[in-house]
Order: structure tokens, then C-alpha cells, then sequence
């Protein structure tokens, strides 16, 4: 777990760097409520974190909250305790639902408020130089350990380890490539059925009744043209492939038109005749649109 002293160690940042910005307290002080109207002005100004200050007690309490953070910037105390705070702040701004997008933003306000205040007070360069590398330091090391609370929240929503999640990713995916070969070993025999009517159906025919088993046999030709494309996708699946909508479209169509045929050859009612030719239509629309909308998308 991070301290305060491993932070400040990898931003480089001294107990010089503290008496500096101790130097620029009194300078902080006296232009605060410049600070506040112009970082509040700058969030009112933006629709989405302008929600969230609608409240009028909330923001001048918000507005307190800010000057004793900016006037802590300059402290000189930068211990665990200031740590802690500085989490706690980061917290809250998690529990409001503040985007880390917009505590980045706003940082960049402070920065650039503090950058052009050295600029009015402290005319000399390497004198002004010196106040701002501690400066920036300071602040970049505020916006690490608020920006530290929403990764942390992100690690919350984890439920288990990364590597236990991915083992068990791993095995979805094989159980889901075991049912897709279960699937087209299914088709398979099923398929071998379709054949064995196929037959059944021509027999008809060597029998006298032609009209059934032309009819029969043709309806079983469309089932055996679609388990092909069943299985076809199936293993293109397997293979990796996209799953493909088409498909089954198409085979919802060809069942419908056997059954056409089949409702021909029984003679069925003209009501009858004239629901499936309509639902064939619908179906071939659908069809269409679906396939257009595939290919505008290649």
C-alpha cells in the first residue's frame, strides 16, 4: 500500500518543494474566492456537472470544502493524514457520480489559475520557475490520489481474480464449442432420417401414386437442403466463423413452402392456402431487407 512519503519519493517531491509552497500561502490566501468563482463558474458552465450544484447550500458548502483544499495545497503538511483526505474527497466524488473526466478538467483549472497567479506576483523567471515546478508537483500528486478512488472502484465491480475470470472464460467458450459439435452431430443423423424419407417418399412413386411422392419427395429434397445449410453454419461456427441470421430465414422458408406443398396435396382450405402464401411473402421481405442490411454493412 502507497504512503504519503512513497508518493511524494516518485513525483520527486522535497521538503524543498514543501517550503516553497509554504512561501506562496499567504499569496493563495488572499486570492481564494477568485479561485472558487472561477472554478465553480468554470462547472456550472458545463451541463453535466452543473446537475449535481443545482442545490444552493450544497454549493457554498462545496465552495468552504475548496478553499480549505486550495489553501491546503500550500500547508506545507503533506503526511498520511493529508493522504487520507485527499481519498476521502476522492470517494465522495465517486458516490455523486462525478465523472473522472471532469475532476481532470478541473484540476487543469487550479493549475492554470495557480500558473498565471506566480506570472502576476512573480515577474522573474527563475525565480517564478521554481514556485511553479513545486506547484505543479503538489497538484499532480492531488490528482493521483483522487484519480486513484475511481480505479479503485472499477476493481470493486470485479467479482473474482483476473485470473480465475479468464479460466473461467476459457471454460464458456469450450463448453460452448462442445455444444455446437453436440449440435452438428444432431444434424447429422438427423439428417441420415431426411434421406431414409427421401426414399420412403420415391417409393410412392414405383407404387402408382406419383403425385404424392413427387410432391412428398420434393418437400424432403427442400429439408435436406436446409439441414445442409444448417450444418454448413454450424461449422463455420466451429471454425470461428460469424453467426449467420440468413440462415435461419432461410430455413423458416423452406419449411413453410413443404408445407405448401403438403397443404396443396391434401387440399386443404383455400383460407388455409392463402395464410401460408402470405406468411411465404412476409417471410421472403424479411428476407430481403435482412440480407440488404448485411451486405450495406461489408
Amino acid at each position: 500500500m502507497l504512503t504519503m512519503q512513497n508518493i511524494k519519493t516518485h513525483y520527486f517531491f522535497t521538503d524543498s518543494d514543501a517550503l516553497l509552497l509554504r512561501e506562496l500561502r499567504p499569496m493563495a490566501e488572499d486570492h481564494q474566492d477568485r479561485m472558487v468563482d472561477e472554478f465553480y463558474d468554470y462547472l456550472l458552465g458545463i451541463p453535466e456537472t452543473a446537475t449535481l450544484l443545482k442545490d444552493s447550500v450544497t454549493l457554498q458548502h462545496l465552495k468552504e470544502t475548496l478553499k480549505k483544499w486550495f489553501i491546503g495545497l500550500f500547508s506545507c503538511t503533506y503526511d498520511n493524514q493529508y493522504l487520507l483526505t485527499l481519498q476521502r474527497v476522492g470517494l465522495a466524488h465517486v458516490r455523486v457520480g462525478l465523472n473522472a473526466h471532469f475532476v481532470n478538467a478541473a484540476m487543469n483549472v487550479v493549475r492554470r489559475f495557480v500558473i498565471e497567479l506566480l506570472q502576476e506576483h512573480y515577474p522573474n523567471i527563475q525565480e517564478r520557475r521554481k514556485f511553479r515546478n513545486a506547484a505543479e508537483k503538489i497538484i499532480d500528486i492531488n490528482l493521483d490520489i483522487l484519480s486513484a478512488s475511481y480505479q479503485e472502484e472499477e476493481l470493486k465491480k470485479v467479482f473474482l481474480s483476473r485470473s480465475l475470470e479468464s479460466k473461467l472464460i476459457k471454460a464458456a467458450e469450450r463448453f460452448t464449442y462442445g455444444l455446437n459439435l453436440i449440435l452438428v452431430i444432431a444434424l447429422a443423423g438427423v439428417s441420415l432420417g431426411v434421406v431414409a424419407l427421401f426414399v420412403w417418399d420415391i417409393l410412392h412413386i414405383f407404387r402408382g401414386d406419383v403425385e404424392k411422392g413427387i410432391l412428398g419427395a420434393l418437400g424432403t429434397l427442400l429439408i435436406i437442403w436446409m439441414m445442409i445449410e444448417l450444418m454448413d453454419n454450424e461449422i463455420k461456427t466451429l471454425k470461428g466463423g460469424k453467426f449467420n441470421i440468413l440462415v435461419f430465414i432461410g430455413v423458416i422458408i423452406v419449411a413453410l413452402i413443404r408445407e405448401i406443398l403438403i397443404s396443396t396435396l391434401r387440399h386443404d382450405m383455400l383460407e388455409t392456402q392463402i395464410f401460408l402464401a402470405g406468411t411465404l411473402l412476409i417471410l421472403g421481405i424479411v428476407y430481403f431487407l435482412v440480407s440488404k442490411s448485411q451486405q450495406e454493412r461489408t
